[in-house]
């Protein structure tokens, strides 16, 4: 039965210069003073008025500055004998007052002029102001345009900014490369998803089949059950298999490590060669061990799983009668294990492949084909988590290199 639904709480915000309870005013929220019947004010719109406002003020100073220095000069007229009258304009000054009447005409002159200019210098600002902010900001709108046409289908979208300088050249371009990075990792996700599907899909459908054809069969012997039985126990192990290779690769990728202490990965490779020493001997392969201490600190558990993954993979992908060499040590500062062993070419451009979750190098895969295809993307990713670098190698006649460095403990 559907839970009855709940009601929501909705929080008003105060309006601007709203009371508190305790007959206080309270203060607008920032950036009020640039809002507009409710919407805020653009970014252009702002810059063309502080631009204006600015050009208005110095154009002021500038004629008040002005209109100082000509009364300033008009005080500087030689005087002329008492009783005498000069014309200033179309008035006739005594001149006693030739000096006065000369500043205040200058002013006046001074004023009239201004009051035309001034004007016209506001307007012409306040026009540039927008013209030159709408230009500088038209980059940005771009990036926010194309911001919201984004979607999980639209990420190929890009700014297309070519003509940007400077900062805003930087962000546009900064807001490309974040694009890319997250259609890189939805692609890869999406991948992910889908290997993963058909990786479980496969046993799954074993299962399946294995069951209704068993079923179908009336006289079905205990012969034929027991065959369908081992049939059901290797694909639901197959299963559970790939099942704890994506738990483990989810735990490790991103994670912080929980249980962090000293350990030599030159005791790693005991276990992990031992866990792998009937198909060795299946195989007829031949092992070399040369295990030099390699101390570092980090999780014992996933290191460990490293060095089985590796030796797992060094034996799974071998040819019969192969090699496998197992090396450990201390190289450049770093605590280091290689593990290189003999098997099908493998092209230097595919090796960066192998370390995707789901891929197997060179060999078709069949029903029959051991793990799951995570074995190195786990060791990547508890290598990554580690602070370390896997690198792979082809090796030359077949085979395959996978060198682990992690910081030295």
């Amino acid at each position: 039965m559907a839970e009855p639904a709940r009601p929501v709480a909705r929080v008003q915000e105060p309006a601007q210069g709203a009371v508190r309870p305790d007959g206080s005013e309270q203060a607008p929220p920032p950036g009020a003073w640039w809002r507009f019947g409710g919407r805020s004010v653009g970014l252009r719109p702002r810059l063309t008025l502080v631009s204006t406002v600015v050009v208005a003020l110095v154009s002021a100073l500038l004629l008040w500055l002005g209109w100082l220095l000509v009364g300033g000069v008009a005080r500087a007229v030689p005087s002329l004998p008492p009783g005498t009258t000069v014309r200033v304009g179309d008035v006739a000054v005594p001149a006693e007052q030739l000096q006065d009447a000369v500043g205040a005409a200058a002013r006046a002159d001074v004023l009239r002029a201004g009051l035309i200019a001034f004007p016209l210098l506001v307007v012409a600002a306040a026009v540039v102001s927008w013209v030159l902010v709408g230009r500088v900001l038209g980059p940005l709108h771009a990036v926010t345009a194309t911001a919201r046409r984004l979607t999980v289908e639209s990420l190929d979208t890009r700014t297309g900014v070519r003509d940007a300088r400077g900062e805003v050249a930087e962000l546009a371009a900064g807001f490309d490369a974040m694009l890319d990075r997250l259609q890189a990792a939805f692609d890869a996700q999406r991948r992910f998803v889908a290997n993963a599907s058909h990786e479980l899909r496969t046993p799954l459908s074993v299962l399946r089949t294995e069951v209704d054809v068993t079923l179908s069969d009336p006289a079905a012997d205990v012969t034929e059950l027991r065959r369908m039985a081992e049939v059901v126990r290797q694909a639901t192990r197959r299963a559970d298999d790939l099942i704890a290779g994506l738990l483990l690769l989810a735990r490790t990728e991103g994670a912080e490590l929980a249980d962090v202490r000293p350990v030599d990965l030159a005791a790693l490779a005991g276990p992990a060669l031992a866990a792998v020493r009937a198909d060795v001997a299946a195989r007829g392969l031949r092992v070399q061990v040369r295990a030099a201490p390699a101390p570092t600190r980090g999780d014992p558990v996933l290191l460990e799983r490293v060095a089985g993954n590796l030796l797992e993979n060094a034996v799974r992908h071998n040819v019969t009668g192969g090699w496998v060499d197992v090396c450990t040590g201390v190289r450049d500062g770093s605590a280091e294990l290689r593990v290189t062993s003999s098997g099908p070419m493998i092209p230097a451009e595919r090796v960066p492949e192998l370390f995707e979750p789901f891929r197997r190098g060179p060999v078709e895969r069949t029903a029959d084909t051991p793990g799951s295809g995570l074995g190195l993307s786990i060791v990547r990713a508890v290598v990554q988590a580690h602070g370390g670098i896997v690198r792979g190698e082809p090796v030359p006649g077949g085979g395959l290199t996978v060198t682990v460095r992690l910081p030295a403990g």
